[in-house]
């Protein structure tokens, strides 16, 4: 006796729509557990979503390009009675991640071609105007609108498609980008009255390679863009002396079993942040919508950024300042570990407080992270390294380590964002201070 199941898209969080990249099955293929059915995308990660039942597809109702939510039914799957699995828990979908939102430390990328982008509202109303064209409305179906706007190009240029009754094509989008690489579109302002970066034919310097860049990486550069251009960033950089720490680290390391998760002194900085932002509530805001209102949280919700084969991506480690350094050391490398291996799901990359960029394992001595919208402000952290400091009579030798505040001006002015770093060194210079 034979059943059928129905398998639908689960709760991956507070994501409206996903987008589906690839149906890698077919009506009659026999499928196992855990076998993908489909590959979904939002704009910070892309999903398998595998099967919960083994047997034979008899439907399926979904198909490359559609929009789904949760519920939306996926696979009708014939299974024999003994075969019939429950469904698997959201949080073993596996996860795989083409780039992070955000985070909010890498530049924004340069586009592939100069192509003239519009802002996002008007490239949504589907009625784009530019002074050359003012007035003229694309004639174009929703895929090519989408294939316009994920290549930047404003299809009021296009005045003239070669399909039927002049509709535009994604032929005439793609001859439309090679005419602006090959210099045949003069280069003029955007939107925001900036002017764009003139195409260049890289060929004729010598063999290139083009890479389509992914659909998370455009998106992390549209949302660094638009913080760059709307909050005035203003960078703090100083360093705190962290020895004491350090040996309290080691020491307490040195007691730990061979196979226990040692602790690292990010967790220490997590707990160090949290107290500060409770000395300092604006750090822990957002502001509202039309700039009239400041939302104070009364949580306290860390993420932080880490480094994967595919790219930065920031899990956000929750209720940091009720739980213990045990803990927070353990849920973070859980965490990282999942991000390295694509297994994050969009809920465990949002709601985060406040963000930590640390480039430790890596070295410099400062940089300017760039702060992820709605948060407010962004800690960077660089190598620590042995330094002379003088101490009123002579040079001591003292552990640095370089501390850099991105915040948003409009919440937080200049003497704020001093003190909050005053306080957050005070609490890494003496991490006894946590305990008051």
């Amino acid at each position: 006796m034979s059943s059928v199941i129905e398998i639908k898209v689960p709760d991956l969080g507070n994501v409206a729509e996903i987008d589906i990249i690839d149906v890698p099955v077919s009506i009659g293929d026999m499928v196992v557990i855990e076998q993908t059915l489909a590959v979904m995308e939002t704009d910070k990660a892309t999903m398998d979503l595998p099967s919960t039942a083994a047997g034979k597809i008899v439907q399926l109702h979904i198909k490359v390009g559609d929009k789904v939510t949760e519920g939306t039914l996926i696979a009708s799957v014939e299974v024999g009675e003994a075969s019939v699995a429950a469904e698997a828990p959201v949080a073993e979908i596996a996860t795989k991640i083409e780039d992070a939102p955000a985070p909010a430390v890498v530049p924004p990328p340069a586009p592939v071609a100069a192509v003239e982008v519009v802002k996002p509202t008007v490239v949504a109303s589907a009625t784009a105007v530019t002074s050359d064209n003012e007035g003229f409305k694309a004639h174009a179906t929703p895929s090519v609108r989408l294939f316009a706007r994920e290549l930047g190009v404003d299809l009021t240029r296009i005045t003239l498609g070669t399909g039927r009754k002049g509709r535009i094509l994604k032929e005439d989008v793609k001859n439309f980008v090679k005419q602006v690489m090959a210099g045949a579109a003069a280069p003029t302002a955007t939107g925001a009255g900036i002017p764009t970066i003139p195409a260049v034919d890289f060929t004729q310097f010598g063999d290139v390679e083009e890479k389509q860049l992914s659909k998370i990486k455009r998106l992390t550069g549209q949302n660094l863009t638009r913080v760059w251009l709307n909050l005035p960033l203003v960078t703090y950089h100083d360093e705190v002396d962290i020895g004491e720490m350090e040996d309290f680290r080691k020491s307490v390391n040195a007691g730990l079993a061979k196979d226990a998760v040692k602790l690292t002194g990010l967790v220490f900085i997590m707990k160090a942040l949290v107290a500060a932002m409770k000395q300092y509530p604006a750090f822990n805001s957002s502001l509202s919508a039309d700039g009239e209102k400041l939302i104070y949280k009364k949580y306290f919700h860390i993420g932080i950024a880490v480094d994967t084969p595919n790219g930065l991506v920031v899990p956000v480690i929750r209720n940091v300042d009720q739980k213990s350094i045990f803990e927070l050391t353990n849920e973070l490398a859980e965490k990282s570990q999942l991000a390295r291996q694509g297994k994050l799901m969009p809920v465990d990359m949002q709601g985060g407080c406040m963000t930590i960029s640390s480039l430790g394992g890596i070295g410099g001595t400062a940089f300017t992270p760039i702060v992820n919208a709605p948060e407010v402000a962004i800690l960077g952290v660089t190598r620590s390294r042995m330094q002379p400091v003088w101490n009123g009579s002579g040079f001591e030798p003292k552990l640095m380590l370089p501390l850099d505040i991105t915040y948003d001006h409009r919440v937080i002015d200049g003497p704020e964002g001093a003190r909050f770093m005053e306080a957050l060194k005070s609490y890494l210079g003496d991490i006894r201070r946590l305990l008051l």
